[in-house]
């Protein structure tokens, strides 16, 4: 049996590593800069939602635990093959294309607004970055762990520090004299929520990488939680350190405003020091990314919801093609050049759309499977009822309606989700009706999905795609049978 080799800091540095990206810094130099540090409510209140969220999805994985497709695996169990496409197609590989691509431009503004006398584009700094990081991912868990654990504490230990020398007004630099608090009003921080959902999104892709995790009933909920605490705290340092170190105006124009407050902050020590963090955050990020939609494409493979290619592993055990086509793809929106804070927060934004949307699912399959299945073992149950799911459905409904202050711009973004999902949908029906041939709406078993994660399955049900895969177990056909029934994962 494999040894499963991420501890308790692995999981949160996951869990931290997605969620903190320069991406992230522009959108609280955003949100704070709109309505000063009254924005620390509602980042709480988005962290709160997203919290919810953080629970039900591990009281999905305590009920289906060891499956590396996450969301796609439970949706199919609760509403059939085509929401399972179109949710965590659009909810996870579109997303993560468009988090990514923003995120790569970040970096690369970061870069060229540092390094001015270079002739180099931001665009070069963002694909050779990729590039590494691609190639790094490639050598397994073992890689992605070193490099997980190093970037995330290096990132989050730096934000805090500098932070926190802004909150006590400990910098170099000169103290601003501005009102702290630009609107109390409930409706200025309410239309703020959808910005800063963004600030928390992604605890969830610790569930793909569980089947590595030690003692992973304890560690998978224990980390997705204390990642998402830890990122609040350190976020509400640096909405104090702006309001006493950069004007709110220079702070909302800027596209690298974590740039901006390390230089007023400290100078040239923190200009410095902020271009590494930025370097960490967007290595923290892409590498989480696309580690963990390799393993999802992986897990969707297994139940035919995407072709069977991407199963395919290297000898590192990493599946290479969805890693290799989320870092083409990430390239490729790359190269068009992504440069302005209006284009990267309108790109963020529409991110969020997909993202909330399937948060929203994962609550209402909660729903589903405590209704359907109210006596199946769960290591972890959300307490209260459905109270919980309830809350975090309306709560994300409500951001997705405030996903921007502009009613102009969430037109826009509505439009774009609704085309995306319209084309999804082509494609989901041409393939469960021509490849997959199943009902678009009948859900799995749950004990024919945690079999379909397992070896046997593909060479029984299969067998053409497990050759190609080298998967050259020849099971006796009653050993595939009672591992469909009972639902294990025996070894081959």
């Amino acid at each position: 049996m494999e040894q499963k080799k991420l501890g308790l800091p692995s999981v949160i540095a996951t869990g931290v590593g997605l969620i903190v990206a320069t991406s992230c810094l522009l959108s609280i130099g955003q949100g704070a800069a709109s309505i000063g540090t009254t924005f620390i409510i509602t980042m709480v209140i988005a962290c709160a939602f997203n919290i919810l969220t953080a629970l039900s999805i591990c009281e999905l994985n305590a009920l289906m635990p060891n499956i590396s497709g996450g969301m796609a695996q439970y949706t199919i169990a609760c509403f059939g093959p085509f929401v399972a496409i179109v949710l965590t197609v659009g909810g996870y590989l579109t997303c993560q294309v468009i988090m990514g691509s923003s995120e790569t431009a970040m970096f690369g503004n970061t870069l060229s607004s540092v390094f001015t006398g270079i002739p180099v584009s931001g665009t070069v700094y963002s694909i050779v970055l990729i590039v590494i990081l691609t190639i790094f991912n490639l050598f397994g868990v073992d890689m992605f762990a070193k490099v997980q654990n190093v970037v995330a504490y290096g990132l989050i230990g730096s934000l805090a520090i500098l932070g926190i020398l802004g909150t006590f007004q400990l910098g170099t630099g000169e103290v601003v004299q501005q009102e702290a608090v630009l609107s109390s009003n409930p409706s200025d921080m309410f239309s703020l929520l959808g910005l800063a959902f963004f600030l928390f999104i992604g605890a969830e892709f610790v569930v793909p990488v569980s089947t590595q995790v030690k003692n992973a009933r304890r560690n998978v909920p224990l980390g997705m939680v204390l990642s998402l605490l830890v990122i609040l705290a350190m976020q509400i340092f640096l909405t104090i350190g702006f309001s006493h170190y950069t004007p709110w105006e220079e702070l909302g124009e800027s596209t690298v405003p974590h740039i901006l407050y390390g230089r007023l902050l400290l100078g040239g020590l923190g200009t410095a020091w902020m271009t590494v963090i930025s370097l960490l955050a967007v290595v923290s990020t892409i590498n989480t990314a696309i580690f963990s939609m390799s393993q999802i494409c992986c897990g969707m493979a297994k139940l035919n919801l995407l072709p069977s290619v991407f199963m395919r592993k290297n000898s590192h055990g990493t599946p290479y093609v969805g890693l290799l086509m989320v870092s083409a793809l990430i390239i490729l929106i790359n190269a068009t050049g992504l440069s302005t804070s209006d284009q990267l927060t309108f790109l963020i934004l529409t991110g969020c759309i997909f993202w909330i949307t399937s948060y929203i699912v994962m609550h209402l399959d909660v729903l589903v499977l405590r209704k359907r299945l109210p006596k199946a073992p769960r290591t972890f149950k959300i307490p209260f009822g459905p109270l919980i799911p309830i809350i975090g459905i309306l709560g994300n409904a409500y951001m997705i309606y405030h996903i921007d202050p502009d009613w102009a711009v969430r037109q826009r973004i509505y439009t774009i989700f609704l085309v995306t999902l319209a084309l999804l949908s082509v494609y989901a029906v041409v393939w469960i009706k021509c490849v997959m041939k199943r009902p678009l709406f009948r859900p799995y078993q749950i004990k024919e999905i945690m079999a379909m994660e397992t070896d046997l399955y593909q060479v029984h049900h299969n067998p053409k795609a497990a050759k190609k895969l080298g998967i050259d177990a020849v099971p006796t056909v009653q050993a595939v049978r009672a591992d469909v029934n009972t639902g294990t994962r025996p070894e081959v």
